[in-house]
């Protein structure tokens, strides 16, 4: 007689982001910050609760700058890609972000957007797998909604219209052990002219930008800023409210970091 031994059981996958499937079920929060620097400083604790095994479950939240503001990657020369003088005259204060890529402005009409994950602290997924992980549910979703938004590039979200493929969102990444803080902008009803004034045309770009100058290359996505905090919840399964946040932990990083002129002006 023939002996059939039965096989284990398929190991389950690992969680989200490293694995297939957007968390099932993400908790959102809303917090009070008015300065750009207390948002980023928030992010900033957020991963930092994250890698300390504090925050076991991803925490989605949006929010939105009062005034233009410059906001230059972790490793940007702010020469390279900032008009100073513009900035100036502007009034547009210029910001450095803990995550990599390209410099952008802020502003009102422009939605952020923040995503910060658990990781597998052993065998953390490759980047691409990351940018996977969080873009693909937000443009379907953005689809769904009625937009004909495409991923483009590493790291962007671009929507198809009757002039080609316009950027609507750019977005960066930074990597601790065991977490990821993913972020980026929706521009919605964003002065567009204001990116053309304050920013100088990038040291690097994707493909399909092709060149083209920044008012060719950027689109609103005109859904209103209620639609978007729903698009953002929808996509990453954001249903429960996360009621507290590290307040001490962001104002020593606003303190020592985000409003230090030696973090700002560091040159990588």
């Amino acid at each position: 007689m023939r002996q059939f031994i039965a096989s284990p059981p398929p190991a389950p996958p690992p969680p989200w982001p490293a694995g297939a499937e957007p968390p099932i079920a993400a908790r959102w929060l809303e917090s009070d910050l008015r300065r750009v620097e207390e948002q980023l400083a928030l992010d900033e604790a957020l991963l930092d609760e994250t890698h300390a095994g504090r925050l076991t479950t991803p925490v989605v939240r949006t929010w939105m700058a009062a005034e233009p503001t410059v906001v230059v990657g972790s490793s940007s020369r702010i020469d390279e890609e900032v008009d100073r003088e513009a900035c100036r005259r502007a009034g547009a204060r210029i910001v450095r972000r803990p995550s990599g890529g390209l410099t952008v402005v802020l502003g009102p009409g422009c939605v952020m957007w923040s995503v910060v994950a658990p990781l597998p602290a052993e065998t953390p997924p490759p980047i691409a797998r990351l940018h996977a992980a969080m873009l693909d549910p937000l443009a379907e979703t953005l689809v769904a909604a009625g937009r004909a938004v495409v991923r483009r590039g590493s790291s962007d979200l671009a929507v198809r219209d009757a002039d080609g493929e316009r950027k609507v969102s750019g977005n960066a990444l930074r990597v601790r052990r065991g977490a990821v803080l993913y972020h980026g902008t929706l521009l919605d009803d964003f002065d567009l002219e204001l990116i053309s004034q304050l920013l100088r045309h990038p040291p690097r770009e994707p493909d399909y930008r092709a060149g083209r100058a920044h008012a060719a290359f950027v689109a609103n996505l005109a859904l209103g800023r209620a639609a978007l905090d729903a698009v953002v919840r929808r996509a990453f399964a954001a249903r429960d409210l996360l009621s507290d946040w590290p307040v001490e932990r962001v104002a020593s990083l606003v303190r020592d970091r985000y409003d230090s002129v030696a973090w700002t002006e560091r040159t990588g």
